[in-house]
């Protein structure tokens, strides 16, 4: 997808692969700045399930406004395919950052499961829960030198889910067939 645009955005390189779509460096033409674009696998598109759920994600996130969580810009349509617009969240995962030669030192282990929690109180504050969280789920930018550099996000609602707001704890009814 390299060189392609969809409405303002340039695609400008992959990022990564996830069960639920494919994310890629854009290029907003319109604000100048990056951002990444999560794509709806096309094997996905024509599966009304999917289509529903990739579109819950983006209104999940829409509905969350913290520091610790990346944000969504929008949700775009092109040629019948969908596409969530997210922020461009730059650093290395979790993951990527617990397989690296040197160990977390406490006090950053500490700042990141601090940031963590109060992304995830956040959400759950608004009655969604991540349901996917883990080390690949988390980037973390800063932090070669001072805990207090380090900045965790907390990325992919995809499997997320939105509980009843009557408070009943049951499940909202768009999401009564989310898979788990």
């Amino acid at each position: 997808m390299t060189g392609t645009r969809i409405g303002p955005y340039e695609i400008l390189g992959p990022l990564g692969v996830g069960g639920m779509g494919e994310v890629y460096r854009a290029r907003d033409t319109k604000l100048n700045r990056d951002v990444a674009i999560k794509a709806l696998p096309d094997l996905f598109a024509k599966d009304a399930e999917r289509v529903a759920r990739f579109e819950r994600e983006a209104q999940l996130l829409a509905a969350l406004n913290h520091p610790h969580i990346g944000a969504i810009y929008g949700l775009e349509e092109a040629e019948g395919a969908k596409f969530l617009v997210l922020e461009l969240v730059e650093g290395q995962s979790l993951a990527e950052r617990l397989a690296g030669a040197h160990a977390l030192r406490v006090a950053e282990a500490l700042t990141i499961a601090r940031q963590v929690a109060l992304a995830l109180e956040a959400a759950h504050g608004k009655g969604i829960i991540h349901r996917d969280l883990k080390p690949g789920n988390i980037m973390i930018q800063g932090g070669s030198h001072e805990a207090d550099d380090i900045s965790a996000k907390v990325l992919d609602f995809g499997l997320g889910k939105a509980l009843d707001p009557s408070g009943s704890g049951s499940q909202a009814n768009d999401n009564a067939k989310s898979p788990r």
